[in-house]
């Protein structure tokens, strides 16, 4: 068993070292009006992949949970972790992401804002096992909203609602507009993305501006 566990951690390792695996996430944000959003989803149905299909649809429930990571120099910073699970399709599994500090807000050369990220699986006790580990939970939210695809970029555009604890079913939406995102998921040094994402936000004009978010300069410390 011990030999297994580190062949798999030297397989890992290897991997990481070969920059194959996507811990690397490329994005962009933006918000567009409830009035206006049939006509943003239009548009990305013409420009996107799964224009036969149509979009994906999603409904769930994140909590983002955090505790401080004492091992990061005089200035301890945060370690973000977020919860996330499908509400209409129960059975999937819960899934578990790392979010790092946020690269290239305030370095106009890079078209995007990049942060390290890290996702996996998991069942629906990472809660307790999170709590258990001393991590607080910031917040939580509803996301109602599409998914689209184009090649390796994705766009969301989603309905966030606030949660309420007496009636999971009565939601209340926190604006009147939606969180509209581009990402890219890719390994380290690949950050010719960023200017296929770039010009693909251009092509949205004057429907969504799409740009870097700054999340240190927003009055409430809360990201997606």
């Amino acid at each position: 068993m011990t030999q297994s566990v580190s062949t798999a951690m030297d397989n890992l390792t290897s991997a990481l070292n070969s920059n194959i695996i996507p811990n690397q996430e490329y994005l962009l944000q933006g918000s567009v009006l409830d009035t206006a959003v049939e006509v943003l989803l239009q548009r990305l149905r013409g420009l996107c992949d799964n224009v036969d299909t149509g979009p994906e649809t999603f409904h769930d429930h994140e909590m983002c949970f955090s505790i401080m990571n004492l091992e990061s120099g005089t200035s301890p910073q945060p370690l973000v972790l977020r919860v996330r699970r499908a509400i209409d399709y129960s059975d999937m599994p819960w899934q578990l992401r790392y979010i790092g500090q946020p690269e290239g807000t305030g370095d106009k050369s890079r078209p995007t804002l990049v942060r390290s990220s890290i996702d996996i699986g998991t069942s629906a006790t990472v809660v307790d096992f999170l709590q258990e580990m001393g991590c607080r939970m910031d917040f939580e939210y509803i996301a109602r909203g599409y998914m689209f695809r184009k090649g390796r970029m994705k766009v969301m555009v989603s309905k966030i609602f606030k949660m309420n604890q007496q009636k999971s079913s009565d939601l209340e939406p926190i604006s009147q507009s939606y969180l509209v995102e581009l990402s890219v998921l890719a390994p380290t040094g690949q950050d010719a993305i960023a200017e296929d994402m770039r010009n693909f936000a251009e092509q949205l004009k004057p429907l969504v501006i799409l740009e870097k978010v700054d999340y240190k300069r927003l009055p409430i410390s809360m990201g997606p």
